[in-house]
């Protein structure tokens, strides 16, 4: 786990299994480099394979994998003083102003804010917030004149580092929004004891 590819691997298999293709696109790697990445990661036993015609599905061995993610990146983030300071220059103000779980989850069952699920589709039937609608990042910008301007939208994607939700932000305040971004990912949210929908369909 030691390489930052194969921890992003990782985070990205957590929302949902992948071709290494699919990885290969999302990590921004090639695909050679991202398989001997996910052979590693076989190895040692963190991640399953199936082939499926000309292409091999990964997924995470088990959900203790995911929480193994998880603990490692909150104790980074907890004592190593870099990784808030990388996340402040990386996410920029952003940092200070993500809601948590717990006053999130008072919100949507207040009915007072919008929550939306900026990651691509396939993700969000896997797993989302409920109520959340589906709006992949890349969609946003056609989709902004269908979202309401005087309640609060709260996007989220995978995690506290996940640089989709904080675009997502950006382009609702600039289109005169008030938005925020939610701290965690689906898992945490789900760590936490709160509900998780999953669909068959994104539409």
């Amino acid at each position: 786990m030691a390489h930052p590819v194969r921890l992003e691997l990782l985070d990205l298999l957590a929302q949902t299994p992948r071709t290494v293709e699919e990885l290969a696109h999302l990590s921004a790697q090639s695909v050679a480099n991202t398989s001997q990445h996910l052979q590693v990661l076989f190895r040692a036993g963190l991640v399953l394979r199936e082939k499926r015609g000309q292409f091999v599905t990964y997924a995470l061995a088990s959900d203790e994998v995911a929480t193994l993610f998880a603990s490692l990146r909150d104790v980074a983030r907890a004592h190593v003083a870099e990784v808030e300071t990388a996340a402040r220059r990386f996410l920029g103000d952003d940092v200070d102003e993500a809601i948590g779980a717990d006053e999130l989850a008072q919100r949507m069952r207040a009915g007072d804010v919008l929550v939306v699920d900026v990651r691509p589709s396939e993700e969000y039937v896997a797993g989302h917030l409920p109520g959340a609608i589906s709006i992949p990042l890349a969609d946003l910008e056609h989709r902004l004149a269908s979202l309401p301007k005087r309640k609060e939208i709260v996007a989220y994607c995978r995690g506290p580092y996940c640089v989709l939700a904080v675009d997502a932000v950006r382009a609702l305040r600039a289109s005169g929004r008030r938005a925020r971004r939610l701290e965690d990912g689906v898992r945490d949210w789900a760590a936490r004891g709160l509900p998780v929908s999953r669909e068959e369909s994104a539409s």
